[in-house]
């Protein structure tokens, strides 16, 4: 045995919580879905954004190119390609633009010396052919092989001048051809850099948010969920309390109203007969001693009254469970039940059953009895009717019971439906069957109950079974 108590969870919380994983799971799937296409979008963004802010500062750049090559192209146009003077003179305008905290010009010749570099004048005079950046970038190669080319853009790491910390540059560079020169300049795009960090933080951020928003609505439609389930729950419970409550003292109604009947039948027959049976033998017990020859007739009016008492013994028994529905059958036992009731009654019965080979089994037969026996029973107390017609027939969706008569009838909708209407219905949907209740002020009534096939047996092949018995 365990330890521990076994924990037992109610059929409606298991039902509730059944229903809530299918919404743990859209829901999961959902945020799941969103996630995926926010951050596909934001990346998209995030890359659009990257690539415009790239996009201004090449324009800028060329536009400072440009600019700077129209302020001395005078002196260019104008001068040989060995004039060092006017060399001299190019050099030191492009020194003098200088803009921002590391904006500044550079020039090599083709050769990869350093020209002009006014924030770096280590570099001039050196020649820089086959650097590298730090991440093994040529660096004064590629920039002159883009002035061989006319103009262009490279992105490269360099250290920044202000603060010595490599940062991702891109530079522009054009080309003097007659003087073998390349001639650009740069901007580092850290900032480019740290504004998309910057937006790819915030989109994470926004998705843990939505996560946790997805969270709380998730949360609260569960509790929502549990919360109406575990409404519905004590609701169905308190009704269904109320309804086996309610059927409870039904069922304690029934058992005395028959303990009462079974008792006035004792009282009023056996007990009578009773009665007579002791007064007869008593009277020939006084006879016999004196001789008297007349004592023979009140032992056989004893007798006989004795054989009425066992007669109405056997009558109490089948009303309480007929023996005829066990041995012989359903039809046999409708026809005991029919010619009792007409002779008791003086109404008029007719019974047909319809032999078939399927058998119904031991609850059906027994529960549709039950609803002959209340139908005849509603038509001797209330019907006044003169003839009563019993139909019992199978048929291919099972069986069918119907009980007519051609009484008063009744408004079904001007009146309750009674406890033996009740009880019909229960033993139906008992059975998962249906009952059918037809009837009008004047026409008569009309009670159609069907049994369904689940009900029927497979038909008896041995041979042994009676044409009565093939009925039930």
């Amino acid at each position: 045995m365990s330890a521990f108590p076994r924990f037992h969870i109610p059929y409606g919380q298991k039902l509730t919580l059944l229903a809530a994983v299918p919404l743990i799971l859209a829901v999961a799937a959902i945020a799941l879905v969103v996630a995926i296409q926010a951050r596909a979008l934001a990346e998209r963004e995030i890359n659009a954004l990257e690539t415009q802010l790239i996009e201004t500062k090449k324009a800028e750049l060329r536009n400072y190119v440009t600019q700077a090559r129209n302020g001395f192209y005078f002196i260019y146009g104008n001068a040989s390609p060995t004039d060092a003077q006017a060399k001299e003179r190019v050099a030191q305008i492009l020194s003098a633009m200088i803009y921002d905290e590391d904006g500044q010009f550079f020039v090599y010749d083709y050769d990869g010396t350093a020209i002009v570099s006014p924030r770096e004048t280590a570099r001039i005079g050196r020649n820089f052919s086959g650097e590298t950046d730090a991440e093994g970038t040529p660096v004064v190669d590629r920039i002159i092989d883009i002035a061989r080319d006319g103009a262009g853009y490279h992105d490269f790491v360099w250290p920044k001048p202000s603060t010595g910390v490599p940062a991702r540059k891109i530079v522009y560079v054009t080309s003097f051809p007659s003087w073998r020169w390349a001639v650009g300049t740069g901007v580092f795009i850290d900032d480019v850099v740290a504004t998309v960090a910057t937006s790819r933080a915030d989109v994470q951020a926004r998705v843990q948010r939505t996560f946790v928003y997805i969270g709380a609505i998730t949360l609260v439609a569960l509790l929502v969920v549990f919360g109406s389930g575990m409404g519905l729950n004590l609701r169905e419970r308190r009704l269904a309390d109320a309804k086996l409550r309610k059927l409870t003292q039904r069922v304690f109604d029934a058992q005395e109203e028959e303990r009462g009947r079974v008792a006035r039948e004792l009282h009023d027959g056996i007990s009578q007969i009773l009665v007579g049976v002791r007064y007869a033998l008593d009277n020939a017990r006084r006879r016999l001693p004196l001789g008297d020859g007349s004592a023979d007739a009140p032992l056989r009016k004893g007798i006989a009254t004795l054989g009425e008492a066992i007669s109405e013994v056997r009558r109490i028994s089948r009303d309480l469970r007929p023996g005829a529905l066990d041995d012989l059958g359903l039809g046999a036992a409708l026809r005991q039940l029919a010619e009792e009731f007409g002779e008791r009654t003086g109404i008029e019965v007719h019974v047909e059953t319809v032999v078939f080979r399927n058998r119904l089994d031991n609850e059906a037969k027994i529960a549709l009895f039950r609803i002959a026996q209340e139908a005849l029973t509603n038509i001797e107390r209330h019907a006044s009717a003169t003839d009563v017609s019993v139909d019992l027939r199978g048929h291919p969706d099972g069986a069918t019971l119907m009980i007519k008569d051609n009484g008063i009838g009744f408004d079904l909708n001007a009146q309750t439906p009674g406890l033996g209407l009740r009880n019909m219905q229960e033993r139906m949907d008992q059975l998962r069957g249906t009952l059918s209740l037809r009837t009008s002020p004047g026409s008569g009534t009309i009670v159609e109950v069907q049994a369904p096939l689940a009900h029927m047996l497979a038909p008896d092949t041995t041979g042994q079974t009676s044409p009565d018995k093939e009925t039930a």
